[in-house]
């Protein structure tokens, strides 16, 4: 008897403990708050400014390449790289052996020619001579010819005696009209002898500056931020041609950051706008800067006509932004003169545009709703069947139709209200709304799921409280 009395209180005891459990948990479940957990941030007056981030190299303002115009070998260099240089300093002689001899030839060809010219000139004299002496033989046999007439006339002469002094008549005249001839001719000779001087004057003009340009002179005043070459290496060049760069001199008292935009931003960007850089190699420390330039054309696509066109390839414009100066003053020392150096990495942010005391919330808080409040479920619906193909391109065509309003959601006691705003710019934290809600005002800010997708009008919803656990 004591067996079955036994398992009876046990049985009486295990439906007493689910009794109590089940009321626990009734318990519990009627005094759980309600409503999804939910941080919220309130909207304050501030003032942001708009900035467009990029990065991009640091580099001189005025850099100047300086590349050789003749060939031969380099017989003396006397700069090294971080030296200074100014206007006229000579860098570096060209072996110029060769352009000396080429100048010998071309004043010989010069005095040559020279001399052709004052022979010609001699000759023309010489022919002019000539052609007076003539003159006066022809002079005299037209006398003697017409008193010859006279005389054959009266019988006193033969006509032999009459031919003979035409004839020398006549070759007189032949012989003033050779002495012509020569004259021209030898002015003619003058004339090329002339064009021939001016040919060598200008070559050896020509070979002059060649010679000269084997001794490399700084075009300006600057650093050698760059050295190519050494003594004894042979450069290459042409005038028709860019020759063997040699060295660059940079102005680094002015330096520049030359950024790369894409092109949804650098219409944002003006001339003129202020900008933060950061360079890598100083950590924690901001420089000032201002927008100077701004590329018209993409800095990564080909301008011919046979450039790819696929729109895939991100497309950048560059953008020179000028580093104040006395921005890193502070960072300057006798060893370091010079702290920004061509090719040091830097960050910008340009400043695009600002605005001062305005509403502004923290930019999660912002989010799209479809026009009426209604969530977009046909983006949501699985993809159409082969057989249903058209219905299925109308289904996206409607989708790519929908319009959306921007919207908030004010903590309203324990419900969330959603208020349709317009916003203005925006920095990396906040951004401005110009209509809907006022300073002061509770706004829902998290978590991130249910601000941007679940939450709707009327939901119910409870500030989490440090140490509530995310709800299943």
């Amino acid at each position: 008897m004591s067996i079955p009395k036994k398992r009876n209180w046990l049985l009486i005891s295990l439906i007493g403990l689910i009794v109590v459990l089940g009321g626990l948990a009734i318990y519990k479940g009627s005094t759980k708050p309600k409503g999804k957990l939910v941080t919220v941030a309130q909207a304050e007056k501030r003032t942001i400014k708009e900035t467009v981030s990029a990065s991009g190299k640091i580099f001189p303002e005025t850099e100047v390449k300086i590349s050789s115009d003749v060939s031969g070998e380099i017989v003396e260099l006397y700069v090294q790289e971080g030296d200074s240089v100014v206007t006229g300093q000579v860098l570096a002689r060209i072996d110029p052996d060769t352009y000396v001899s080429a100048v010998e030839r071309g004043e010989a060809s010069l005095n040559s020619s020279r001399a052709q010219l004052a022979t010609s000139r001699s000759q023309v004299e010489s022919n002019k001579a000539q052609k007076e002496q003539i003159q006066a033989q022809l002079e005299n046999a037209k006398t003697i010819h017409q008193r010859n007439v006279s005389l054959k006339k009266d019988g006193v002469i033969s006509q032999a005696e009459l031919d003979q002094s035409l004839a020398s008549l006549r070759q007189l005249e032949a012989n003033l009209r050779a002495a012509e001839a020569g004259i021209r001719s030898a002015q003619n000779n003058v004339e090329a002898s002339e064009y021939s001087i001016k040919g060598a004057m200008a070559s050896l003009k020509e070979l002059k500056t060649s010679l000269n340009r084997t001794t490399i002179k700084a075009p300006s005043n600057g650093i050698v931020s760059r050295l190519s070459v050494e003594k004894g290496e042979r450069v290459v060049g042409t005038i028709q041609m860019t020759g063997t760069e040699m060295m660059r001199i940079s102005n680094l008292n002015a330096m520049e950051v030359q950024v790369d935009v894409s092109e949804n931003d650098v219409l944002k960007v003006t001339v003129g706008d202020d900008v933060d850089i950061e360079v890598d190699a100083y950590i924690g420390k901001k420089f000032k800067g201002r927008v100077t330039q701004i590329a018209n054309s993409a800095s990564n696509v080909a301008s011919s006509a046979a450039a790819s066109l696929n729109t895939d390839q991100v497309t950048n414009f560059v953008v020179k932004i000028r580093v104040d100066e006395k921005s890193y003053q502070d960072v300057k020392s006798d060893n370091v003169k010079y702290p920004l150096r061509p090719g040091m990495s830097a960050s910008v942010d340009i400043y695009t545009d600002e605005a001062k005391d305005v509403v502004a919330v923290p930019i999660q808080c912002v989010t799209v709703r479809e026009k009426g409040g209604a969530k977009n479920k046909k983006s949501e619906e699985a993809k159409p069947s082969d057989k249903n193909k058209d219905t299925g391109l109308q289904m996206e065509e409607e989708v790519k139709e929908q319009e959306f309003d921007e919207v908030v959601f004010l903590m309203d006691a324990d419900t969330a209200r959603m208020i349709k705003v317009e916003t203005g710019i925006q920095d990396n934290e906040f951004i401005a709304v110009k209509s809907g809600i006022k300073i002061g005002d509770k706004l829902i800010s998290g978590p991130y799921a249910e601000v941007s997708k679940n939450l709707i009008q009327g939901d119910k919803v409870r500030i989490k409280k440090e140490g509530d656990k995310k709800e299943e």
